[in-house]
């Protein structure tokens, strides 16, 4: 298996940033997989929708959010070995250019270690703010994978869309993946898990420990992508899954690791990523609970 941590980011330990470095260099020592961050630009004060598209609530561990972009370049940095990834950017709020431009740097800096992770993200205020009509995320998502795609693939590179229109322009920088860093898409409905079947090539479903841990769900979101895939002409094995793992308050990290484990055993995903947000206040204390998860896992 290989097990990744959420760099420090939100909550408490957004407070803690400037001990980023060392805690990525920590996790690759400790035998670490990867490292991520998520993305908020901003947690509305009266929100329309909830967090996760339920409620209208939004936890206020997500107040305190630091720049996913800054973060992946200071791990890069830092490592040498470890992938880095987004679990996930609400991808549609960004022009495409400039989100291929940071994207781009991560993974020259790192020496082509980027998972870029991708969702249309659940919250109207977050759209607002960047000029954005909420209700058409999906098709500017689908779009902007295009103009992605352009622009790292091709030099001249240019798009034109219904919602984004990238000039004919010189893109001679590209990122040392070739001949593009991976598209790895959040899905949970079947419209999404559509997409990651057309377009994916990761997959990038999410578990709650304790309180939302549905493995029977996850093996028939599986099944469901994959038959989606065959239907479109696709060989289900060439999209890959990363789980993230979100640890709620006062869990013990020897669950967290049985957790871990049992969804392995049962549905044959092996890369996992954890988020101890929730449930561990600073980056030291949040480097200590990633060791102690690596030892008990690898204990088997």
């Amino acid at each position: 298996m290989k097990i990744g941590f959420a760099l420090p980011q939100f909550n408490h330990q957004a407070y803690g940033i400037a001990g980023t470095a060392g805690f990525a260099s920590g996790i690759e020592e400790a035998g670490g997989a990867s490292l991520w961050v998520g993305d908020r630009n901003l947690a509305a004060v009266r929100p329309v929708v909830g967090y996760g598209g339920q409620g209208n609530t939004i936890p206020e561990e997500l107040n305190p959010a630091a720049d996913p972009f800054v973060l992946l370049g200071v791990a890069a940095s830092a490592t040498s070995r470890v992938l880095l990834g987004s679990h996930v950017l609400v991808a549609p709020l960004y022009p495409p250019v400039q989100l291929a431009r940071s994207l781009t740097t991560v993974d020259l800096i790192s020496g082509g270690r980027l998972l870029p992770g991708f969702g249309v993200g659940w919250s109207p205020e977050e759209y607002q703010a960047a000029g954005l009509d909420f209700t058409r995320r999906g098709a500017r998502m689908e779009e902007l994978l295009d103009a992605l795609h352009a622009i790292w693939t091709s030099d001249p590179a240019q798009y034109e869309g219904d919602q984004l229109s990238v000039p004919e322009h010189h893109a001679p920088l590209k990122p040392a993946r070739r001949p593009r860093p991976p598209f790895y898409l959040g899905a949970m409905s079947e419209r999404a898990l559509r997409r990651v079947a057309r377009r994916g090539d990761g997959w990038l479903p999410l578990v709650v420990v304790p309180s939302y841990v549905d493995v029977d769900g996850l093996v028939g979101q599986r099944s469901l992508l994959d038959e989606l895939a065959r239907q479109d002409g696709r060989d289900p094995a060439a999209i890959d899954t990363v789980l993230r793992v979100n640890i709620d308050a006062g869990t013990s990290t020897d669950q967290v690791a049985e957790t871990v484990k049992d969804i392995h055993e049962r549905t044959g995903i092996d890369h996992f990523m954890i988020d101890s947000m929730y449930d561990v206040d600073t980056v030291d204390g949040s480097l200590e609970h990633a060791r102690r998860i690596l030892e008990l896992v690898e204990k088997g």
